[in-house]
């Protein structure tokens, strides 16, 4: 497994309460999530428009060691106005993984929680501005079986959530031509790699 010092990457720990016994290291939660980055969403082009943020290395990486989901919502609060008011060139957008949210290693609790981050947004007046993407472990679309592969296209190794600029969503969209396929074009390419395919992307050779 490649270091952090390998990749080149400088994670921001947030330590909103102390964590007893944690579960997985840091250094483990950004490593895994780089390679899910690289092998399933660029790898399989899942998201045509994360290379290029990747490469000039503008994604903000932060580990929150929060372990109920008020300190998670006091962390994204602060990850929300640091983006708002950060340079677009340094940062760009921002992976906040929490893996020790209690209570969010379930989907359903994870997904009632995209309300409160919803509501995050309106209270520092930043819808329209910033917009919050969601990824879990568990990831079910509604209507689906739990076991459908299609559910692959939001499923990362921790629960996190994608904070990314509604202008450069736009101008990414703008800029791909074939934007409104991308959904398809992902559920064609899991299908044909299936479950197994999945999993041997994370073979470590």
């Amino acid at each position: 497994m490649p270091t952090l010092d390998a990749l080149k990457i400088t994670p921001e720990i947030i330590t909103a309460e102390t964590v007893i016994a944690p579960t997985v290291a840091v250094e483990t939660v950004i490593i895994e999530t780089v390679q899910w980055l690289e092998k399933a969403v660029m790898g399989l082009n899942l998201c045509p428009f994360a290379k290029a943020v990747y490469v000039k290395k503008q994604i903000r990486y932060v580990v929150s060691e929060a372990t109920s989901p008020d300190a998670l919502c006091e962390t994204l609060l602060i990850e929300l106005r640091l983006l708002a008011d950060a340079n677009p060139d340094e940062i760009d957008t921002t992976l906040l993984i929490h893996p020790h949210t209690l209570g969010l290693g379930e989907f359903l609790d994870y997904n009632d929680f995209l309300d409160v981050a919803q509501a995050a947004l309106q209270e520092l007046s930043l819808e329209g501005e910033i917009q919050i993407a969601s990824f879990h472990p568990e990831y079910q679309f509604a209507g689906t079986a739990p076991d459908d592969i299609t559910h692959y296209t939001n499923r990362s190794p921790y629960p996190m959530l994608h904070l990314l600029r509604e202008a450069s969503v736009e101008k990414a969209v703008a800029a791909f031509p074939a934007a409104a396929m991308i959904f398809e074009k992902n559920i064609e390419t899991l299908r044909a790699l299936g479950k197994d395919g999945w999993e041997k992307l994370f073979i470590q050779k």
